[in-house]
Protein backbone atom coordinates (compact mmCIF):
# COMPACT_ATOMS: atom_id res chain seq x y z
CA UNK A 1 0.00 0.00 0.00
CA UNK A 2 3.01 2.63 0.55
CA UNK A 3 5.18 1.20 -2.71
CA UNK A 4 7.17 -0.88 -0.26
CA UNK A 5 9.00 -3.77 -2.43
CA UNK A 6 10.20 -5.96 0.84
CA UNK A 7 10.17 -5.71 4.51
CA UNK A 8 10.66 -7.92 7.55
CA UNK A 9 8.11 -7.45 10.06
CA UNK A 10 8.60 -7.65 13.44
CA UNK A 11 6.96 -10.71 15.86
CA UNK A 12 5.22 -9.26 18.73
CA UNK A 13 4.03 -11.71 21.46
CA UNK A 14 2.26 -13.71 21.36
CA UNK A 15 2.58 -14.08 17.70
CA UNK A 16 4.13 -16.94 16.33
CA UNK A 17 4.88 -15.62 12.78
CA UNK A 18 4.15 -12.84 10.48
CA UNK A 19 4.13 -12.69 6.58
CA UNK A 20 4.91 -9.49 5.01
CA UNK A 21 3.94 -8.90 1.98
CA UNK A 22 5.40 -6.00 -0.32
CA UNK A 23 3.74 -3.96 -3.01
CA UNK A 24 3.00 -5.73 -6.54
CA UNK A 25 5.20 -3.99 -9.63
CA UNK A 26 6.06 -5.07 -12.78
CA UNK A 27 9.57 -6.71 -13.24
CA UNK A 28 11.19 -8.47 -16.75
CA UNK A 29 11.46 -12.20 -16.23
CA UNK A 30 12.26 -14.83 -18.37
CA UNK A 31 9.57 -17.09 -19.47
CA UNK A 32 10.09 -20.09 -21.94
CA UNK A 33 12.99 -18.21 -23.35
CA UNK A 34 11.91 -14.79 -23.46
CA UNK A 35 12.07 -11.62 -21.81
CA UNK A 36 8.76 -10.59 -20.56
CA UNK A 37 7.10 -7.94 -18.27
CA UNK A 38 4.87 -9.71 -15.44
CA UNK A 39 3.42 -8.57 -12.15
CA UNK A 40 5.86 -9.42 -9.46
CA UNK A 41 5.09 -9.46 -5.52
CA UNK A 42 7.93 -10.44 -2.82
CA UNK A 43 6.66 -11.73 0.65
CA UNK A 44 8.50 -12.28 3.69
CA UNK A 45 8.02 -14.57 6.83
CA UNK A 46 9.35 -13.78 10.08
CA UNK A 47 9.11 -17.02 12.46
CA UNK A 48 9.85 -17.48 15.70
CA UNK A 49 12.11 -20.12 16.12
CA UNK A 50 11.59 -21.49 19.41
CA UNK A 51 8.10 -22.30 18.01
CA UNK A 52 8.30 -22.39 14.11
CA UNK A 53 11.22 -24.11 12.26
CA UNK A 54 12.64 -22.72 9.46
CA UNK A 55 11.51 -25.59 7.20
CA UNK A 56 7.84 -25.40 8.43
CA UNK A 57 8.22 -21.63 7.25
CA UNK A 58 9.29 -22.25 4.16
CA UNK A 59 7.15 -24.89 3.24
CA UNK A 60 4.16 -22.41 4.23
CA UNK A 61 5.98 -19.82 1.85
CA UNK A 62 5.71 -22.89 -0.81
CA UNK A 63 1.98 -23.52 -0.35
CA UNK A 64 1.27 -19.88 -0.15
CA UNK A 65 2.94 -19.19 -3.68
CA UNK A 66 1.07 -21.82 -5.36
CA UNK A 67 -2.00 -20.90 -4.30
CA UNK A 68 -1.00 -17.07 -5.57
CA UNK A 69 0.01 -18.44 -8.82
CA UNK A 70 -3.21 -20.76 -8.96
CA UNK A 71 -5.90 -19.56 -6.85
CA UNK A 72 -8.32 -22.62 -8.43
CA UNK A 73 -6.33 -24.92 -6.27
CA UNK A 74 -8.55 -23.40 -3.10
CA UNK A 75 -11.59 -25.41 -4.79
CA UNK A 76 -9.59 -28.83 -5.60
Amino acid sequence: MFGIDEFTAIINPPEAAILAVGAVTAKPVVRDGEIVIRQMMRVTLSCDHRLIDGATGAQFLQTFKKILENPLRLLV
